[in-house]
């Protein structure tokens, strides 16, 4: 007799810290005996992993479950993440939705999806209670990198910003088990790990309810232990708010073999008149030391930045001081997002609030400076040696990967130099570079 394995499949919206949390999860199922098919195939189980930053996140799963009952009209649909703990009615209206998860019960979405076989409809665990414990996942969605979970919540109160609403209060991971994580992740071929949360520079000050204390670890004292794995894999930092960037990480960086010199550090505004009205923890000025810290000690480092165009009372004024400040600074992109009402936020209150074309308008010329910049930043790289992580090929005969400083490198294929560190001479003002290694390095790749 033939055993049918049954299949499930995930959809993740959003960020790297939601793509980290899918791939744990789908490695539960995994172990529980599910074999994952890819979203488009027909399964019988899909998990759809929301985001709060959407704007249209409800439409959006609507879309997606309407595709899913039109390949697989008896399939389990069961929506999880941001937007589920937040809107968890709105989801569960939507017609094919079998279970709805609050950030509290995602983690046992396979329990529940177990427990719908004795159930008349899927349960709403929704909105009262946040999750309390840190829950560790990591992804490993390709051979060569992985994103690592080091933190969760967040205590800050940004007016535009839902995210405490939907996972609750900072909480962490402890160095030791973050080690663990490393060092399995390594034993797996993993190349590169990059540490990730919703407010990851907070990491350490976490209530551990199972002792009943308070443990008081640092980012930095993390980032130093790490330093000291001996697995040959390289370390990257998501992302780091710029009062949470002190100067002895930086200089630590400066110094680490390891650590890979590339910084992303949340901007939002250049203008200290809208940086207040968003309730961040900065002015422009403390962002720009921050800057000039990293280009004087590490002139190479890669820099990246938010940015946010059209928050209420942003005038012309102050969107054109954000852009001197902005054009003044040596960073090397800016990832721009254009401002949208969200719900449960005190900045949907606000007066001021911008015509919907002229936001668009100035998200598009902040991405025509992030072109500019990420041209500039090519053209200082020309002709120096950088290590290129080489991930899998593409359907157009190329492989790519990043260097050390988050310049992608796109060559011809070669599956030799897949999930390698191979040493490349970077062109001017393209992603193209040469291979530049010793003629022993380059047999035993090519061999």
């Amino acid at each position: 007799m033939v055993q049918i394995v049954p299949t499930f499949s995930f959809h993740t919206f959003g960020c790297k810290l939601n793509f980290a949390e899918s791939s744990h999860l789908a490695g539960k199922f995994k172990t529980a005996g599910y074999l994952q098919n890819q979203f488009e195939q027909v399964s019988d189980i899909y998990v759809l992993n929301t985001c709060a930053v959407t704007e249209n996140a409800a439409k959006e799963c609507e879309r997606y479950i309407r595709s899913i009952r039109k390949r697989a009209p008896d399939a389990i649909v069961a929506i999880i993440g941001c937007q589920a703990q937040l809107k968890p009615e709105t989801l569960r209206a939507l017609e094919g939705v079998d279970l709805v998860l609050s950030a509290k019960e995602k983690f046992n979405v396979l329990d529940h999806i177990k427990n719908l076989k004795n159930a008349t409809s899927g349960p709403i665990d929704c909105g009262i209670q946040l999750p309390y414990n840190f829950e560790p996942a990591d992804s490993q969605c390709e051979r060569t990198r992985a994103f690592l979970k080091v933190q969760d919540g967040c205590d800050y109160s940004c007016s535009f910003c839902t995210i405490p609403l939907a996972r609750g209060r900072s909480r962490s991971d402890t160095i030791e088990n973050v080690l663990l994580r490393a060092r399995n992740l390594a034993a797996k071929g993993i190349k590169e790990i990059v540490l990730t949360g919703v407010n990851t520079g907070d990491f350490g000050l976490t209530l551990d309810s199972a002792q009943n204390q308070i443990r008081n670890q640092t980012f930095l004292q993390l980032l130093m232990k790490l330093d000291k794995l001996e697995e040959a894999v390289r370390f990257r930092i998501s992302s780091v708010e710029p009062n949470l960037l002190h100067p002895e990480i930086i200089e630590f960086i400066a110094e680490s073999k390891r650590f890979a010199p590339h910084f992303h550090i949340p901007l939002q505004s250049g203008s200290n008149a809208i940086l207040a009205k968003m309730r961040r923890r900065y002015k422009r000025e403390l962002y720009a030391e921050r800057v000039s810290h990293i280009v004087s000690k590490i002139p190479h480092a890669g820099i990246g930045m938010d940015v946010i165009s059209g928050f209420p009372g942003e005038t012309e004024s102050h969107f054109s001081e954000s852009l001197k400040f902005i054009h003044s600074l040596p960073i090397s992109y800016i990832h721009a997002f254009t401002y949208s009402e969200r719900p449960d936020t005190d900045a949907i209150l606000m007066e001021g609030k911008i015509p919907q074309e002229v936001r668009k308008e100035r998200t598009q010329i902040l991405r025509s400076v992030s072109d500019q910049k990420q041209a500039e930043f090519l053209k200082k790289n020309e002709g120096e040696i950088r290590t290129v992580i080489f991930e899998s090929g593409d359907d157009k005969g190329n492989i790519s990967g990043y260097t050390e400083n988050y310049i992608k490198i796109t060559l011809p294929f070669s599956e030799k130099w897949v999930n390698r560190e191979i040493q490349v001479r970077m062109g001017g003002n393209t992603r193209k570079a040469e291979i530049c290694a010793t003629q022993d390095q380059l047999s035993s790749i090519l061999l």
